[in-house]
């Protein structure tokens, strides 16, 4: 061969590696994703800009749908007790339906020594685990995560000073921007700014890491104390905040679904409510939110500077949604759309941008989804389902038929399948159900509708075998004689 087609040659092959080993490194071949996950607390799914509350200013949760995929039906299965976020938290991170998830909570520390913990899996899988902000789950962080930074507790400390407020006529005392109150500004500084700090500290060691990394950055907002600086506060005037379609001066239930004046979230707003205390308690919700949402434009534009967000899924959610003067209800304990469904959205290298699913998922269906991107086998005892079959094929359909919703042991109970909703109220003896396609705002209880009441033993029966499925022994018959297929 002439001496100058070898070099020829040569130089091709050269240049055909380089490209080779140039392509494998986009790629990332063998590669592992890393994993952002941002929590936040009590927010409703009604509480984005871009999908679809014009009232409200989200810059960079907008930023977030118009980057990845939003599923409009995500829902939270429930709670054993008042503090919703207890079950929600232990639900996503040990990946089990919530009355088993209930019957295993005594065994946490047993479930973390076998390292079957959400945070354990990716770890056993080569990822570097992070967590900062609201834990909530009865096990030490600590002992489950790489690194556990500012673990905060269920919520920021409320005063008496928070409740029962505010008094059209009165002088309120209570200021969201006033340090003096502590809550989220107790150690000086606000705790969702201490959160970006930490995720931006992280974020710099990242940098000069090989390792992929899973972060649980989990907000105390928009809990109350719903605490803002006052430049956020001063976004949403008072006066100038709707009051909601389904705004009620009192739920006609609330005592016996447990929603009484003894709940201490519904103590948060005078009974009966007035339209006054309701844009108030709006005012500061949406102030905390447009809040948080600059401390998430923090974090990502760290991670941006970082090089690593070309091979990072973002997941968002919160741990439930928030009533917030819906329904004569102040509180999350309630099988209400605003309550039930957190917003929840997937951003990443192959994710569709600026689309929505409107499937039935649950949030917790998040920890099986890193899983599926960190190619590890799911095993037995996650019984919640990759969310990336939707993702990818939007006619693709869900893992589940119906949602299944509850309260307490005996206090509420919730189905749903298709666009009806039936809300079963035992201690009421009340079930209540809605249309959910045409009156999206469960304005209108269809119940009393004699041409409803097969629908409703339908439902009725779908919910005693969700029963059966779920581990929930709740005897509905006892209380419906009769109503039953």
């Amino acid at each position: 061969m002439h001496h100058k087609s070898r070099r020829t040659l040569a130089r091709f092959f050269s240049l055909f590696s380089l490209l080779c080993a140039v392509s494998f490194s986009c790629l990332g071949k063998g590669e592992k994703p890393n994993i952002l996950f941002i929590f936040a607390d009590d927010q409703s799914y009604e509480t984005i800009a871009a999908l679809g509350n014009e009232e409200i200013h989200t810059p960079n949760l907008d930023r977030l749908a118009n980057s990845g995929t939003a599923f409009t039906n995500a829902y939270n299965m429930g709670a054993w007790n008042g503090a919703v976020c207890v079950a929600s938290r232990n639900m996503l991170n040990t990946g089990r339906f919530v009355w088993r998830a209930h019957a295993g909570e005594k065994a946490l520390p047993e479930f973390a020594e076998k390292k079957m913990f959400w945070s354990q899996l990716l770890e056993k899988a080569g990822y570097t685990t992070y967590m900062t902000g609201k834990w909530h789950v009865k096990i030490d962080p600590a002992a489950i995560y790489n690194h556990a930074v500012h673990p905060r507790p269920g919520m920021p400390n409320q005063t008496e000073a928070g409740y029962n407020r505010p008094i059209e006529g009165e002088l309120d005392v209570w200021s969201p921007y006033d340090q003096s109150f502590e809550g989220f500004w107790k150690g000086g500084k606000h705790w969702s700014e201490v959160l970006a700090d930490d995720a931006d500290a992280f974020f710099e060691n990242a940098a000069q890491d090989n390792k992929p990394f899973f972060m649980y950055l989990a907000f105390n907002a928009p809990h109350d104390p719903r605490q803002a600086p006052k430049r956020f506060v001063d976004l949403y005037p008072a006066e100038s905040i709707e009051i909601p379609s389904s705004y009620l001066t009192e739920y006609p239930y609330n005592d016996e679904i447990g929603c009484g004046p003894k709940l201490r979230d519904e103590k948060l707003a005078p009974f009966p409510r007035t339209e006054h205390s309701v844009r108030v308690n709006r005012q500061e919700y949406y102030a905390i939110i447009s809040h948080m949402d600059e401390q998430i434009g923090r974090i990502l534009d760290a991670l941006e500077k970082s090089g690593k967000k070309d091979n990072t899924y973002i997941f968002f959610t919160a741990d439930h949604g928030l009533a917030c003067g819906n329904h004569g209800l102040i509180g999350k304990q309630n099988m209400y759309e605003h309550s039930v469904k957190p917003p929840l959205m997937v951003i990443g290298p192959d994710i569709p941008k600026g689309e929505s699913r409107d499937a039935f998922v649950y949030l917790q269906d998040i920890m099986a989804t890193t899983l599926d991107l960190a190619d590890v086998a799911k095993p037995n005892y996650v019984e919640f389902n990759s969310l990336l079959p939707l993702v990818k094929d939007r006619s693709k359909k869900s893992a589940y038929d119906s949602v299944y919703g509850c309260y307490l042991k005996d206090k509420q109970r919730m189905v749903r399948v298709g666009d009806f909703k039936l809300i079963v109220y035992p201690q009421a003896a009340r079930v209540r159900l809605y249309n959910l396609a045409e009156d999206p705002k469960e304005l209108y209880d269809l119940a009393g509708n004699p041409q409803q009441w097969k629908r409703i033993r339908t439902l009725y029966s779908k919910l005693k075998a969700l029963q059966v499925e779920m581990d929930d022994d709740l005897d509905l018959d006892a209380f419906f004689p009769g109503l039953a297929l």
